[in-house]
């Protein structure tokens, strides 16, 4: 049997999980002064969009409330607003620089749903392309991921920094 080592798994193994808003990782990236070191791409007053630091593929983002919430119908509709908008330009974003053929996009709420961080609810864009599973997925349960995130990051970033707040203007 092969042994494919993955050492920057451990600190995800090992990471305390997060029961509290300081160890969360969304609360973390919203009073983060450092976003290329919480992998943030935007902020705002009601959302942020980061990278997975454990990507399905190239881009895999998360578009998250700044409110530390766990289930959707806590959330304000204002926030509701931002995040669906913010996912809407993440998508268009990823789009423009990585054209893939689709995506996946969506939300686990609860541990049990499959949830990495149960507490604060978050929503998933994983860009798709056709042939993007290969067989070190299904029979060796390991991810290729071509790109690494602080690549990744610097390829999206000045896209995200030009997200205006128009993009969040209600159309009457």
């Amino acid at each position: 049997m092969e042994v494919l080592f993955t050492p920057w798994r451990y600190s995800y193994l090992t990471s305390p999980k997060s029961g509290t808003p300081g160890g969360c990782i969304f609360c973390l990236a919203v009073t983060s002064n450092n976003p290329s070191e919480t992998h943030t791409l935007f902020r705002n007053g009601q959302a942020l969009v980061m990278l997975n630091r454990y990507p399905y593929t190239n881009g895999h983002l998360m578009v998250a409330p700044v409110a530390h919430e766990a289930r959707l119908f806590e959330s304000s509709a204002a926030s509701l607003r931002t995040l669906i908008r913010l996912t809407a330009e993440a998508q268009r974003i990823l789009s423009d620089v990585y054209h893939p053929d689709g995506f996946n996009v969506g939300m686990n709420f609860g541990e049990v749903a499959g949830a990495g961080v149960a507490d604060h609810y978050h929503m998933h864009i994983v860009p798709r392309w056709s042939g993007d599973s290969n067989f070190m997925t299904v029979t060796a349960r390991t991810r290729l991921v071509p790109e690494e995130l602080d690549v990744t990051f610097e390829k999206l970033q000045p896209h995200f920094a030009g997200v205006g707040k128009d993009i969040f203007e209600l159309d009457e």
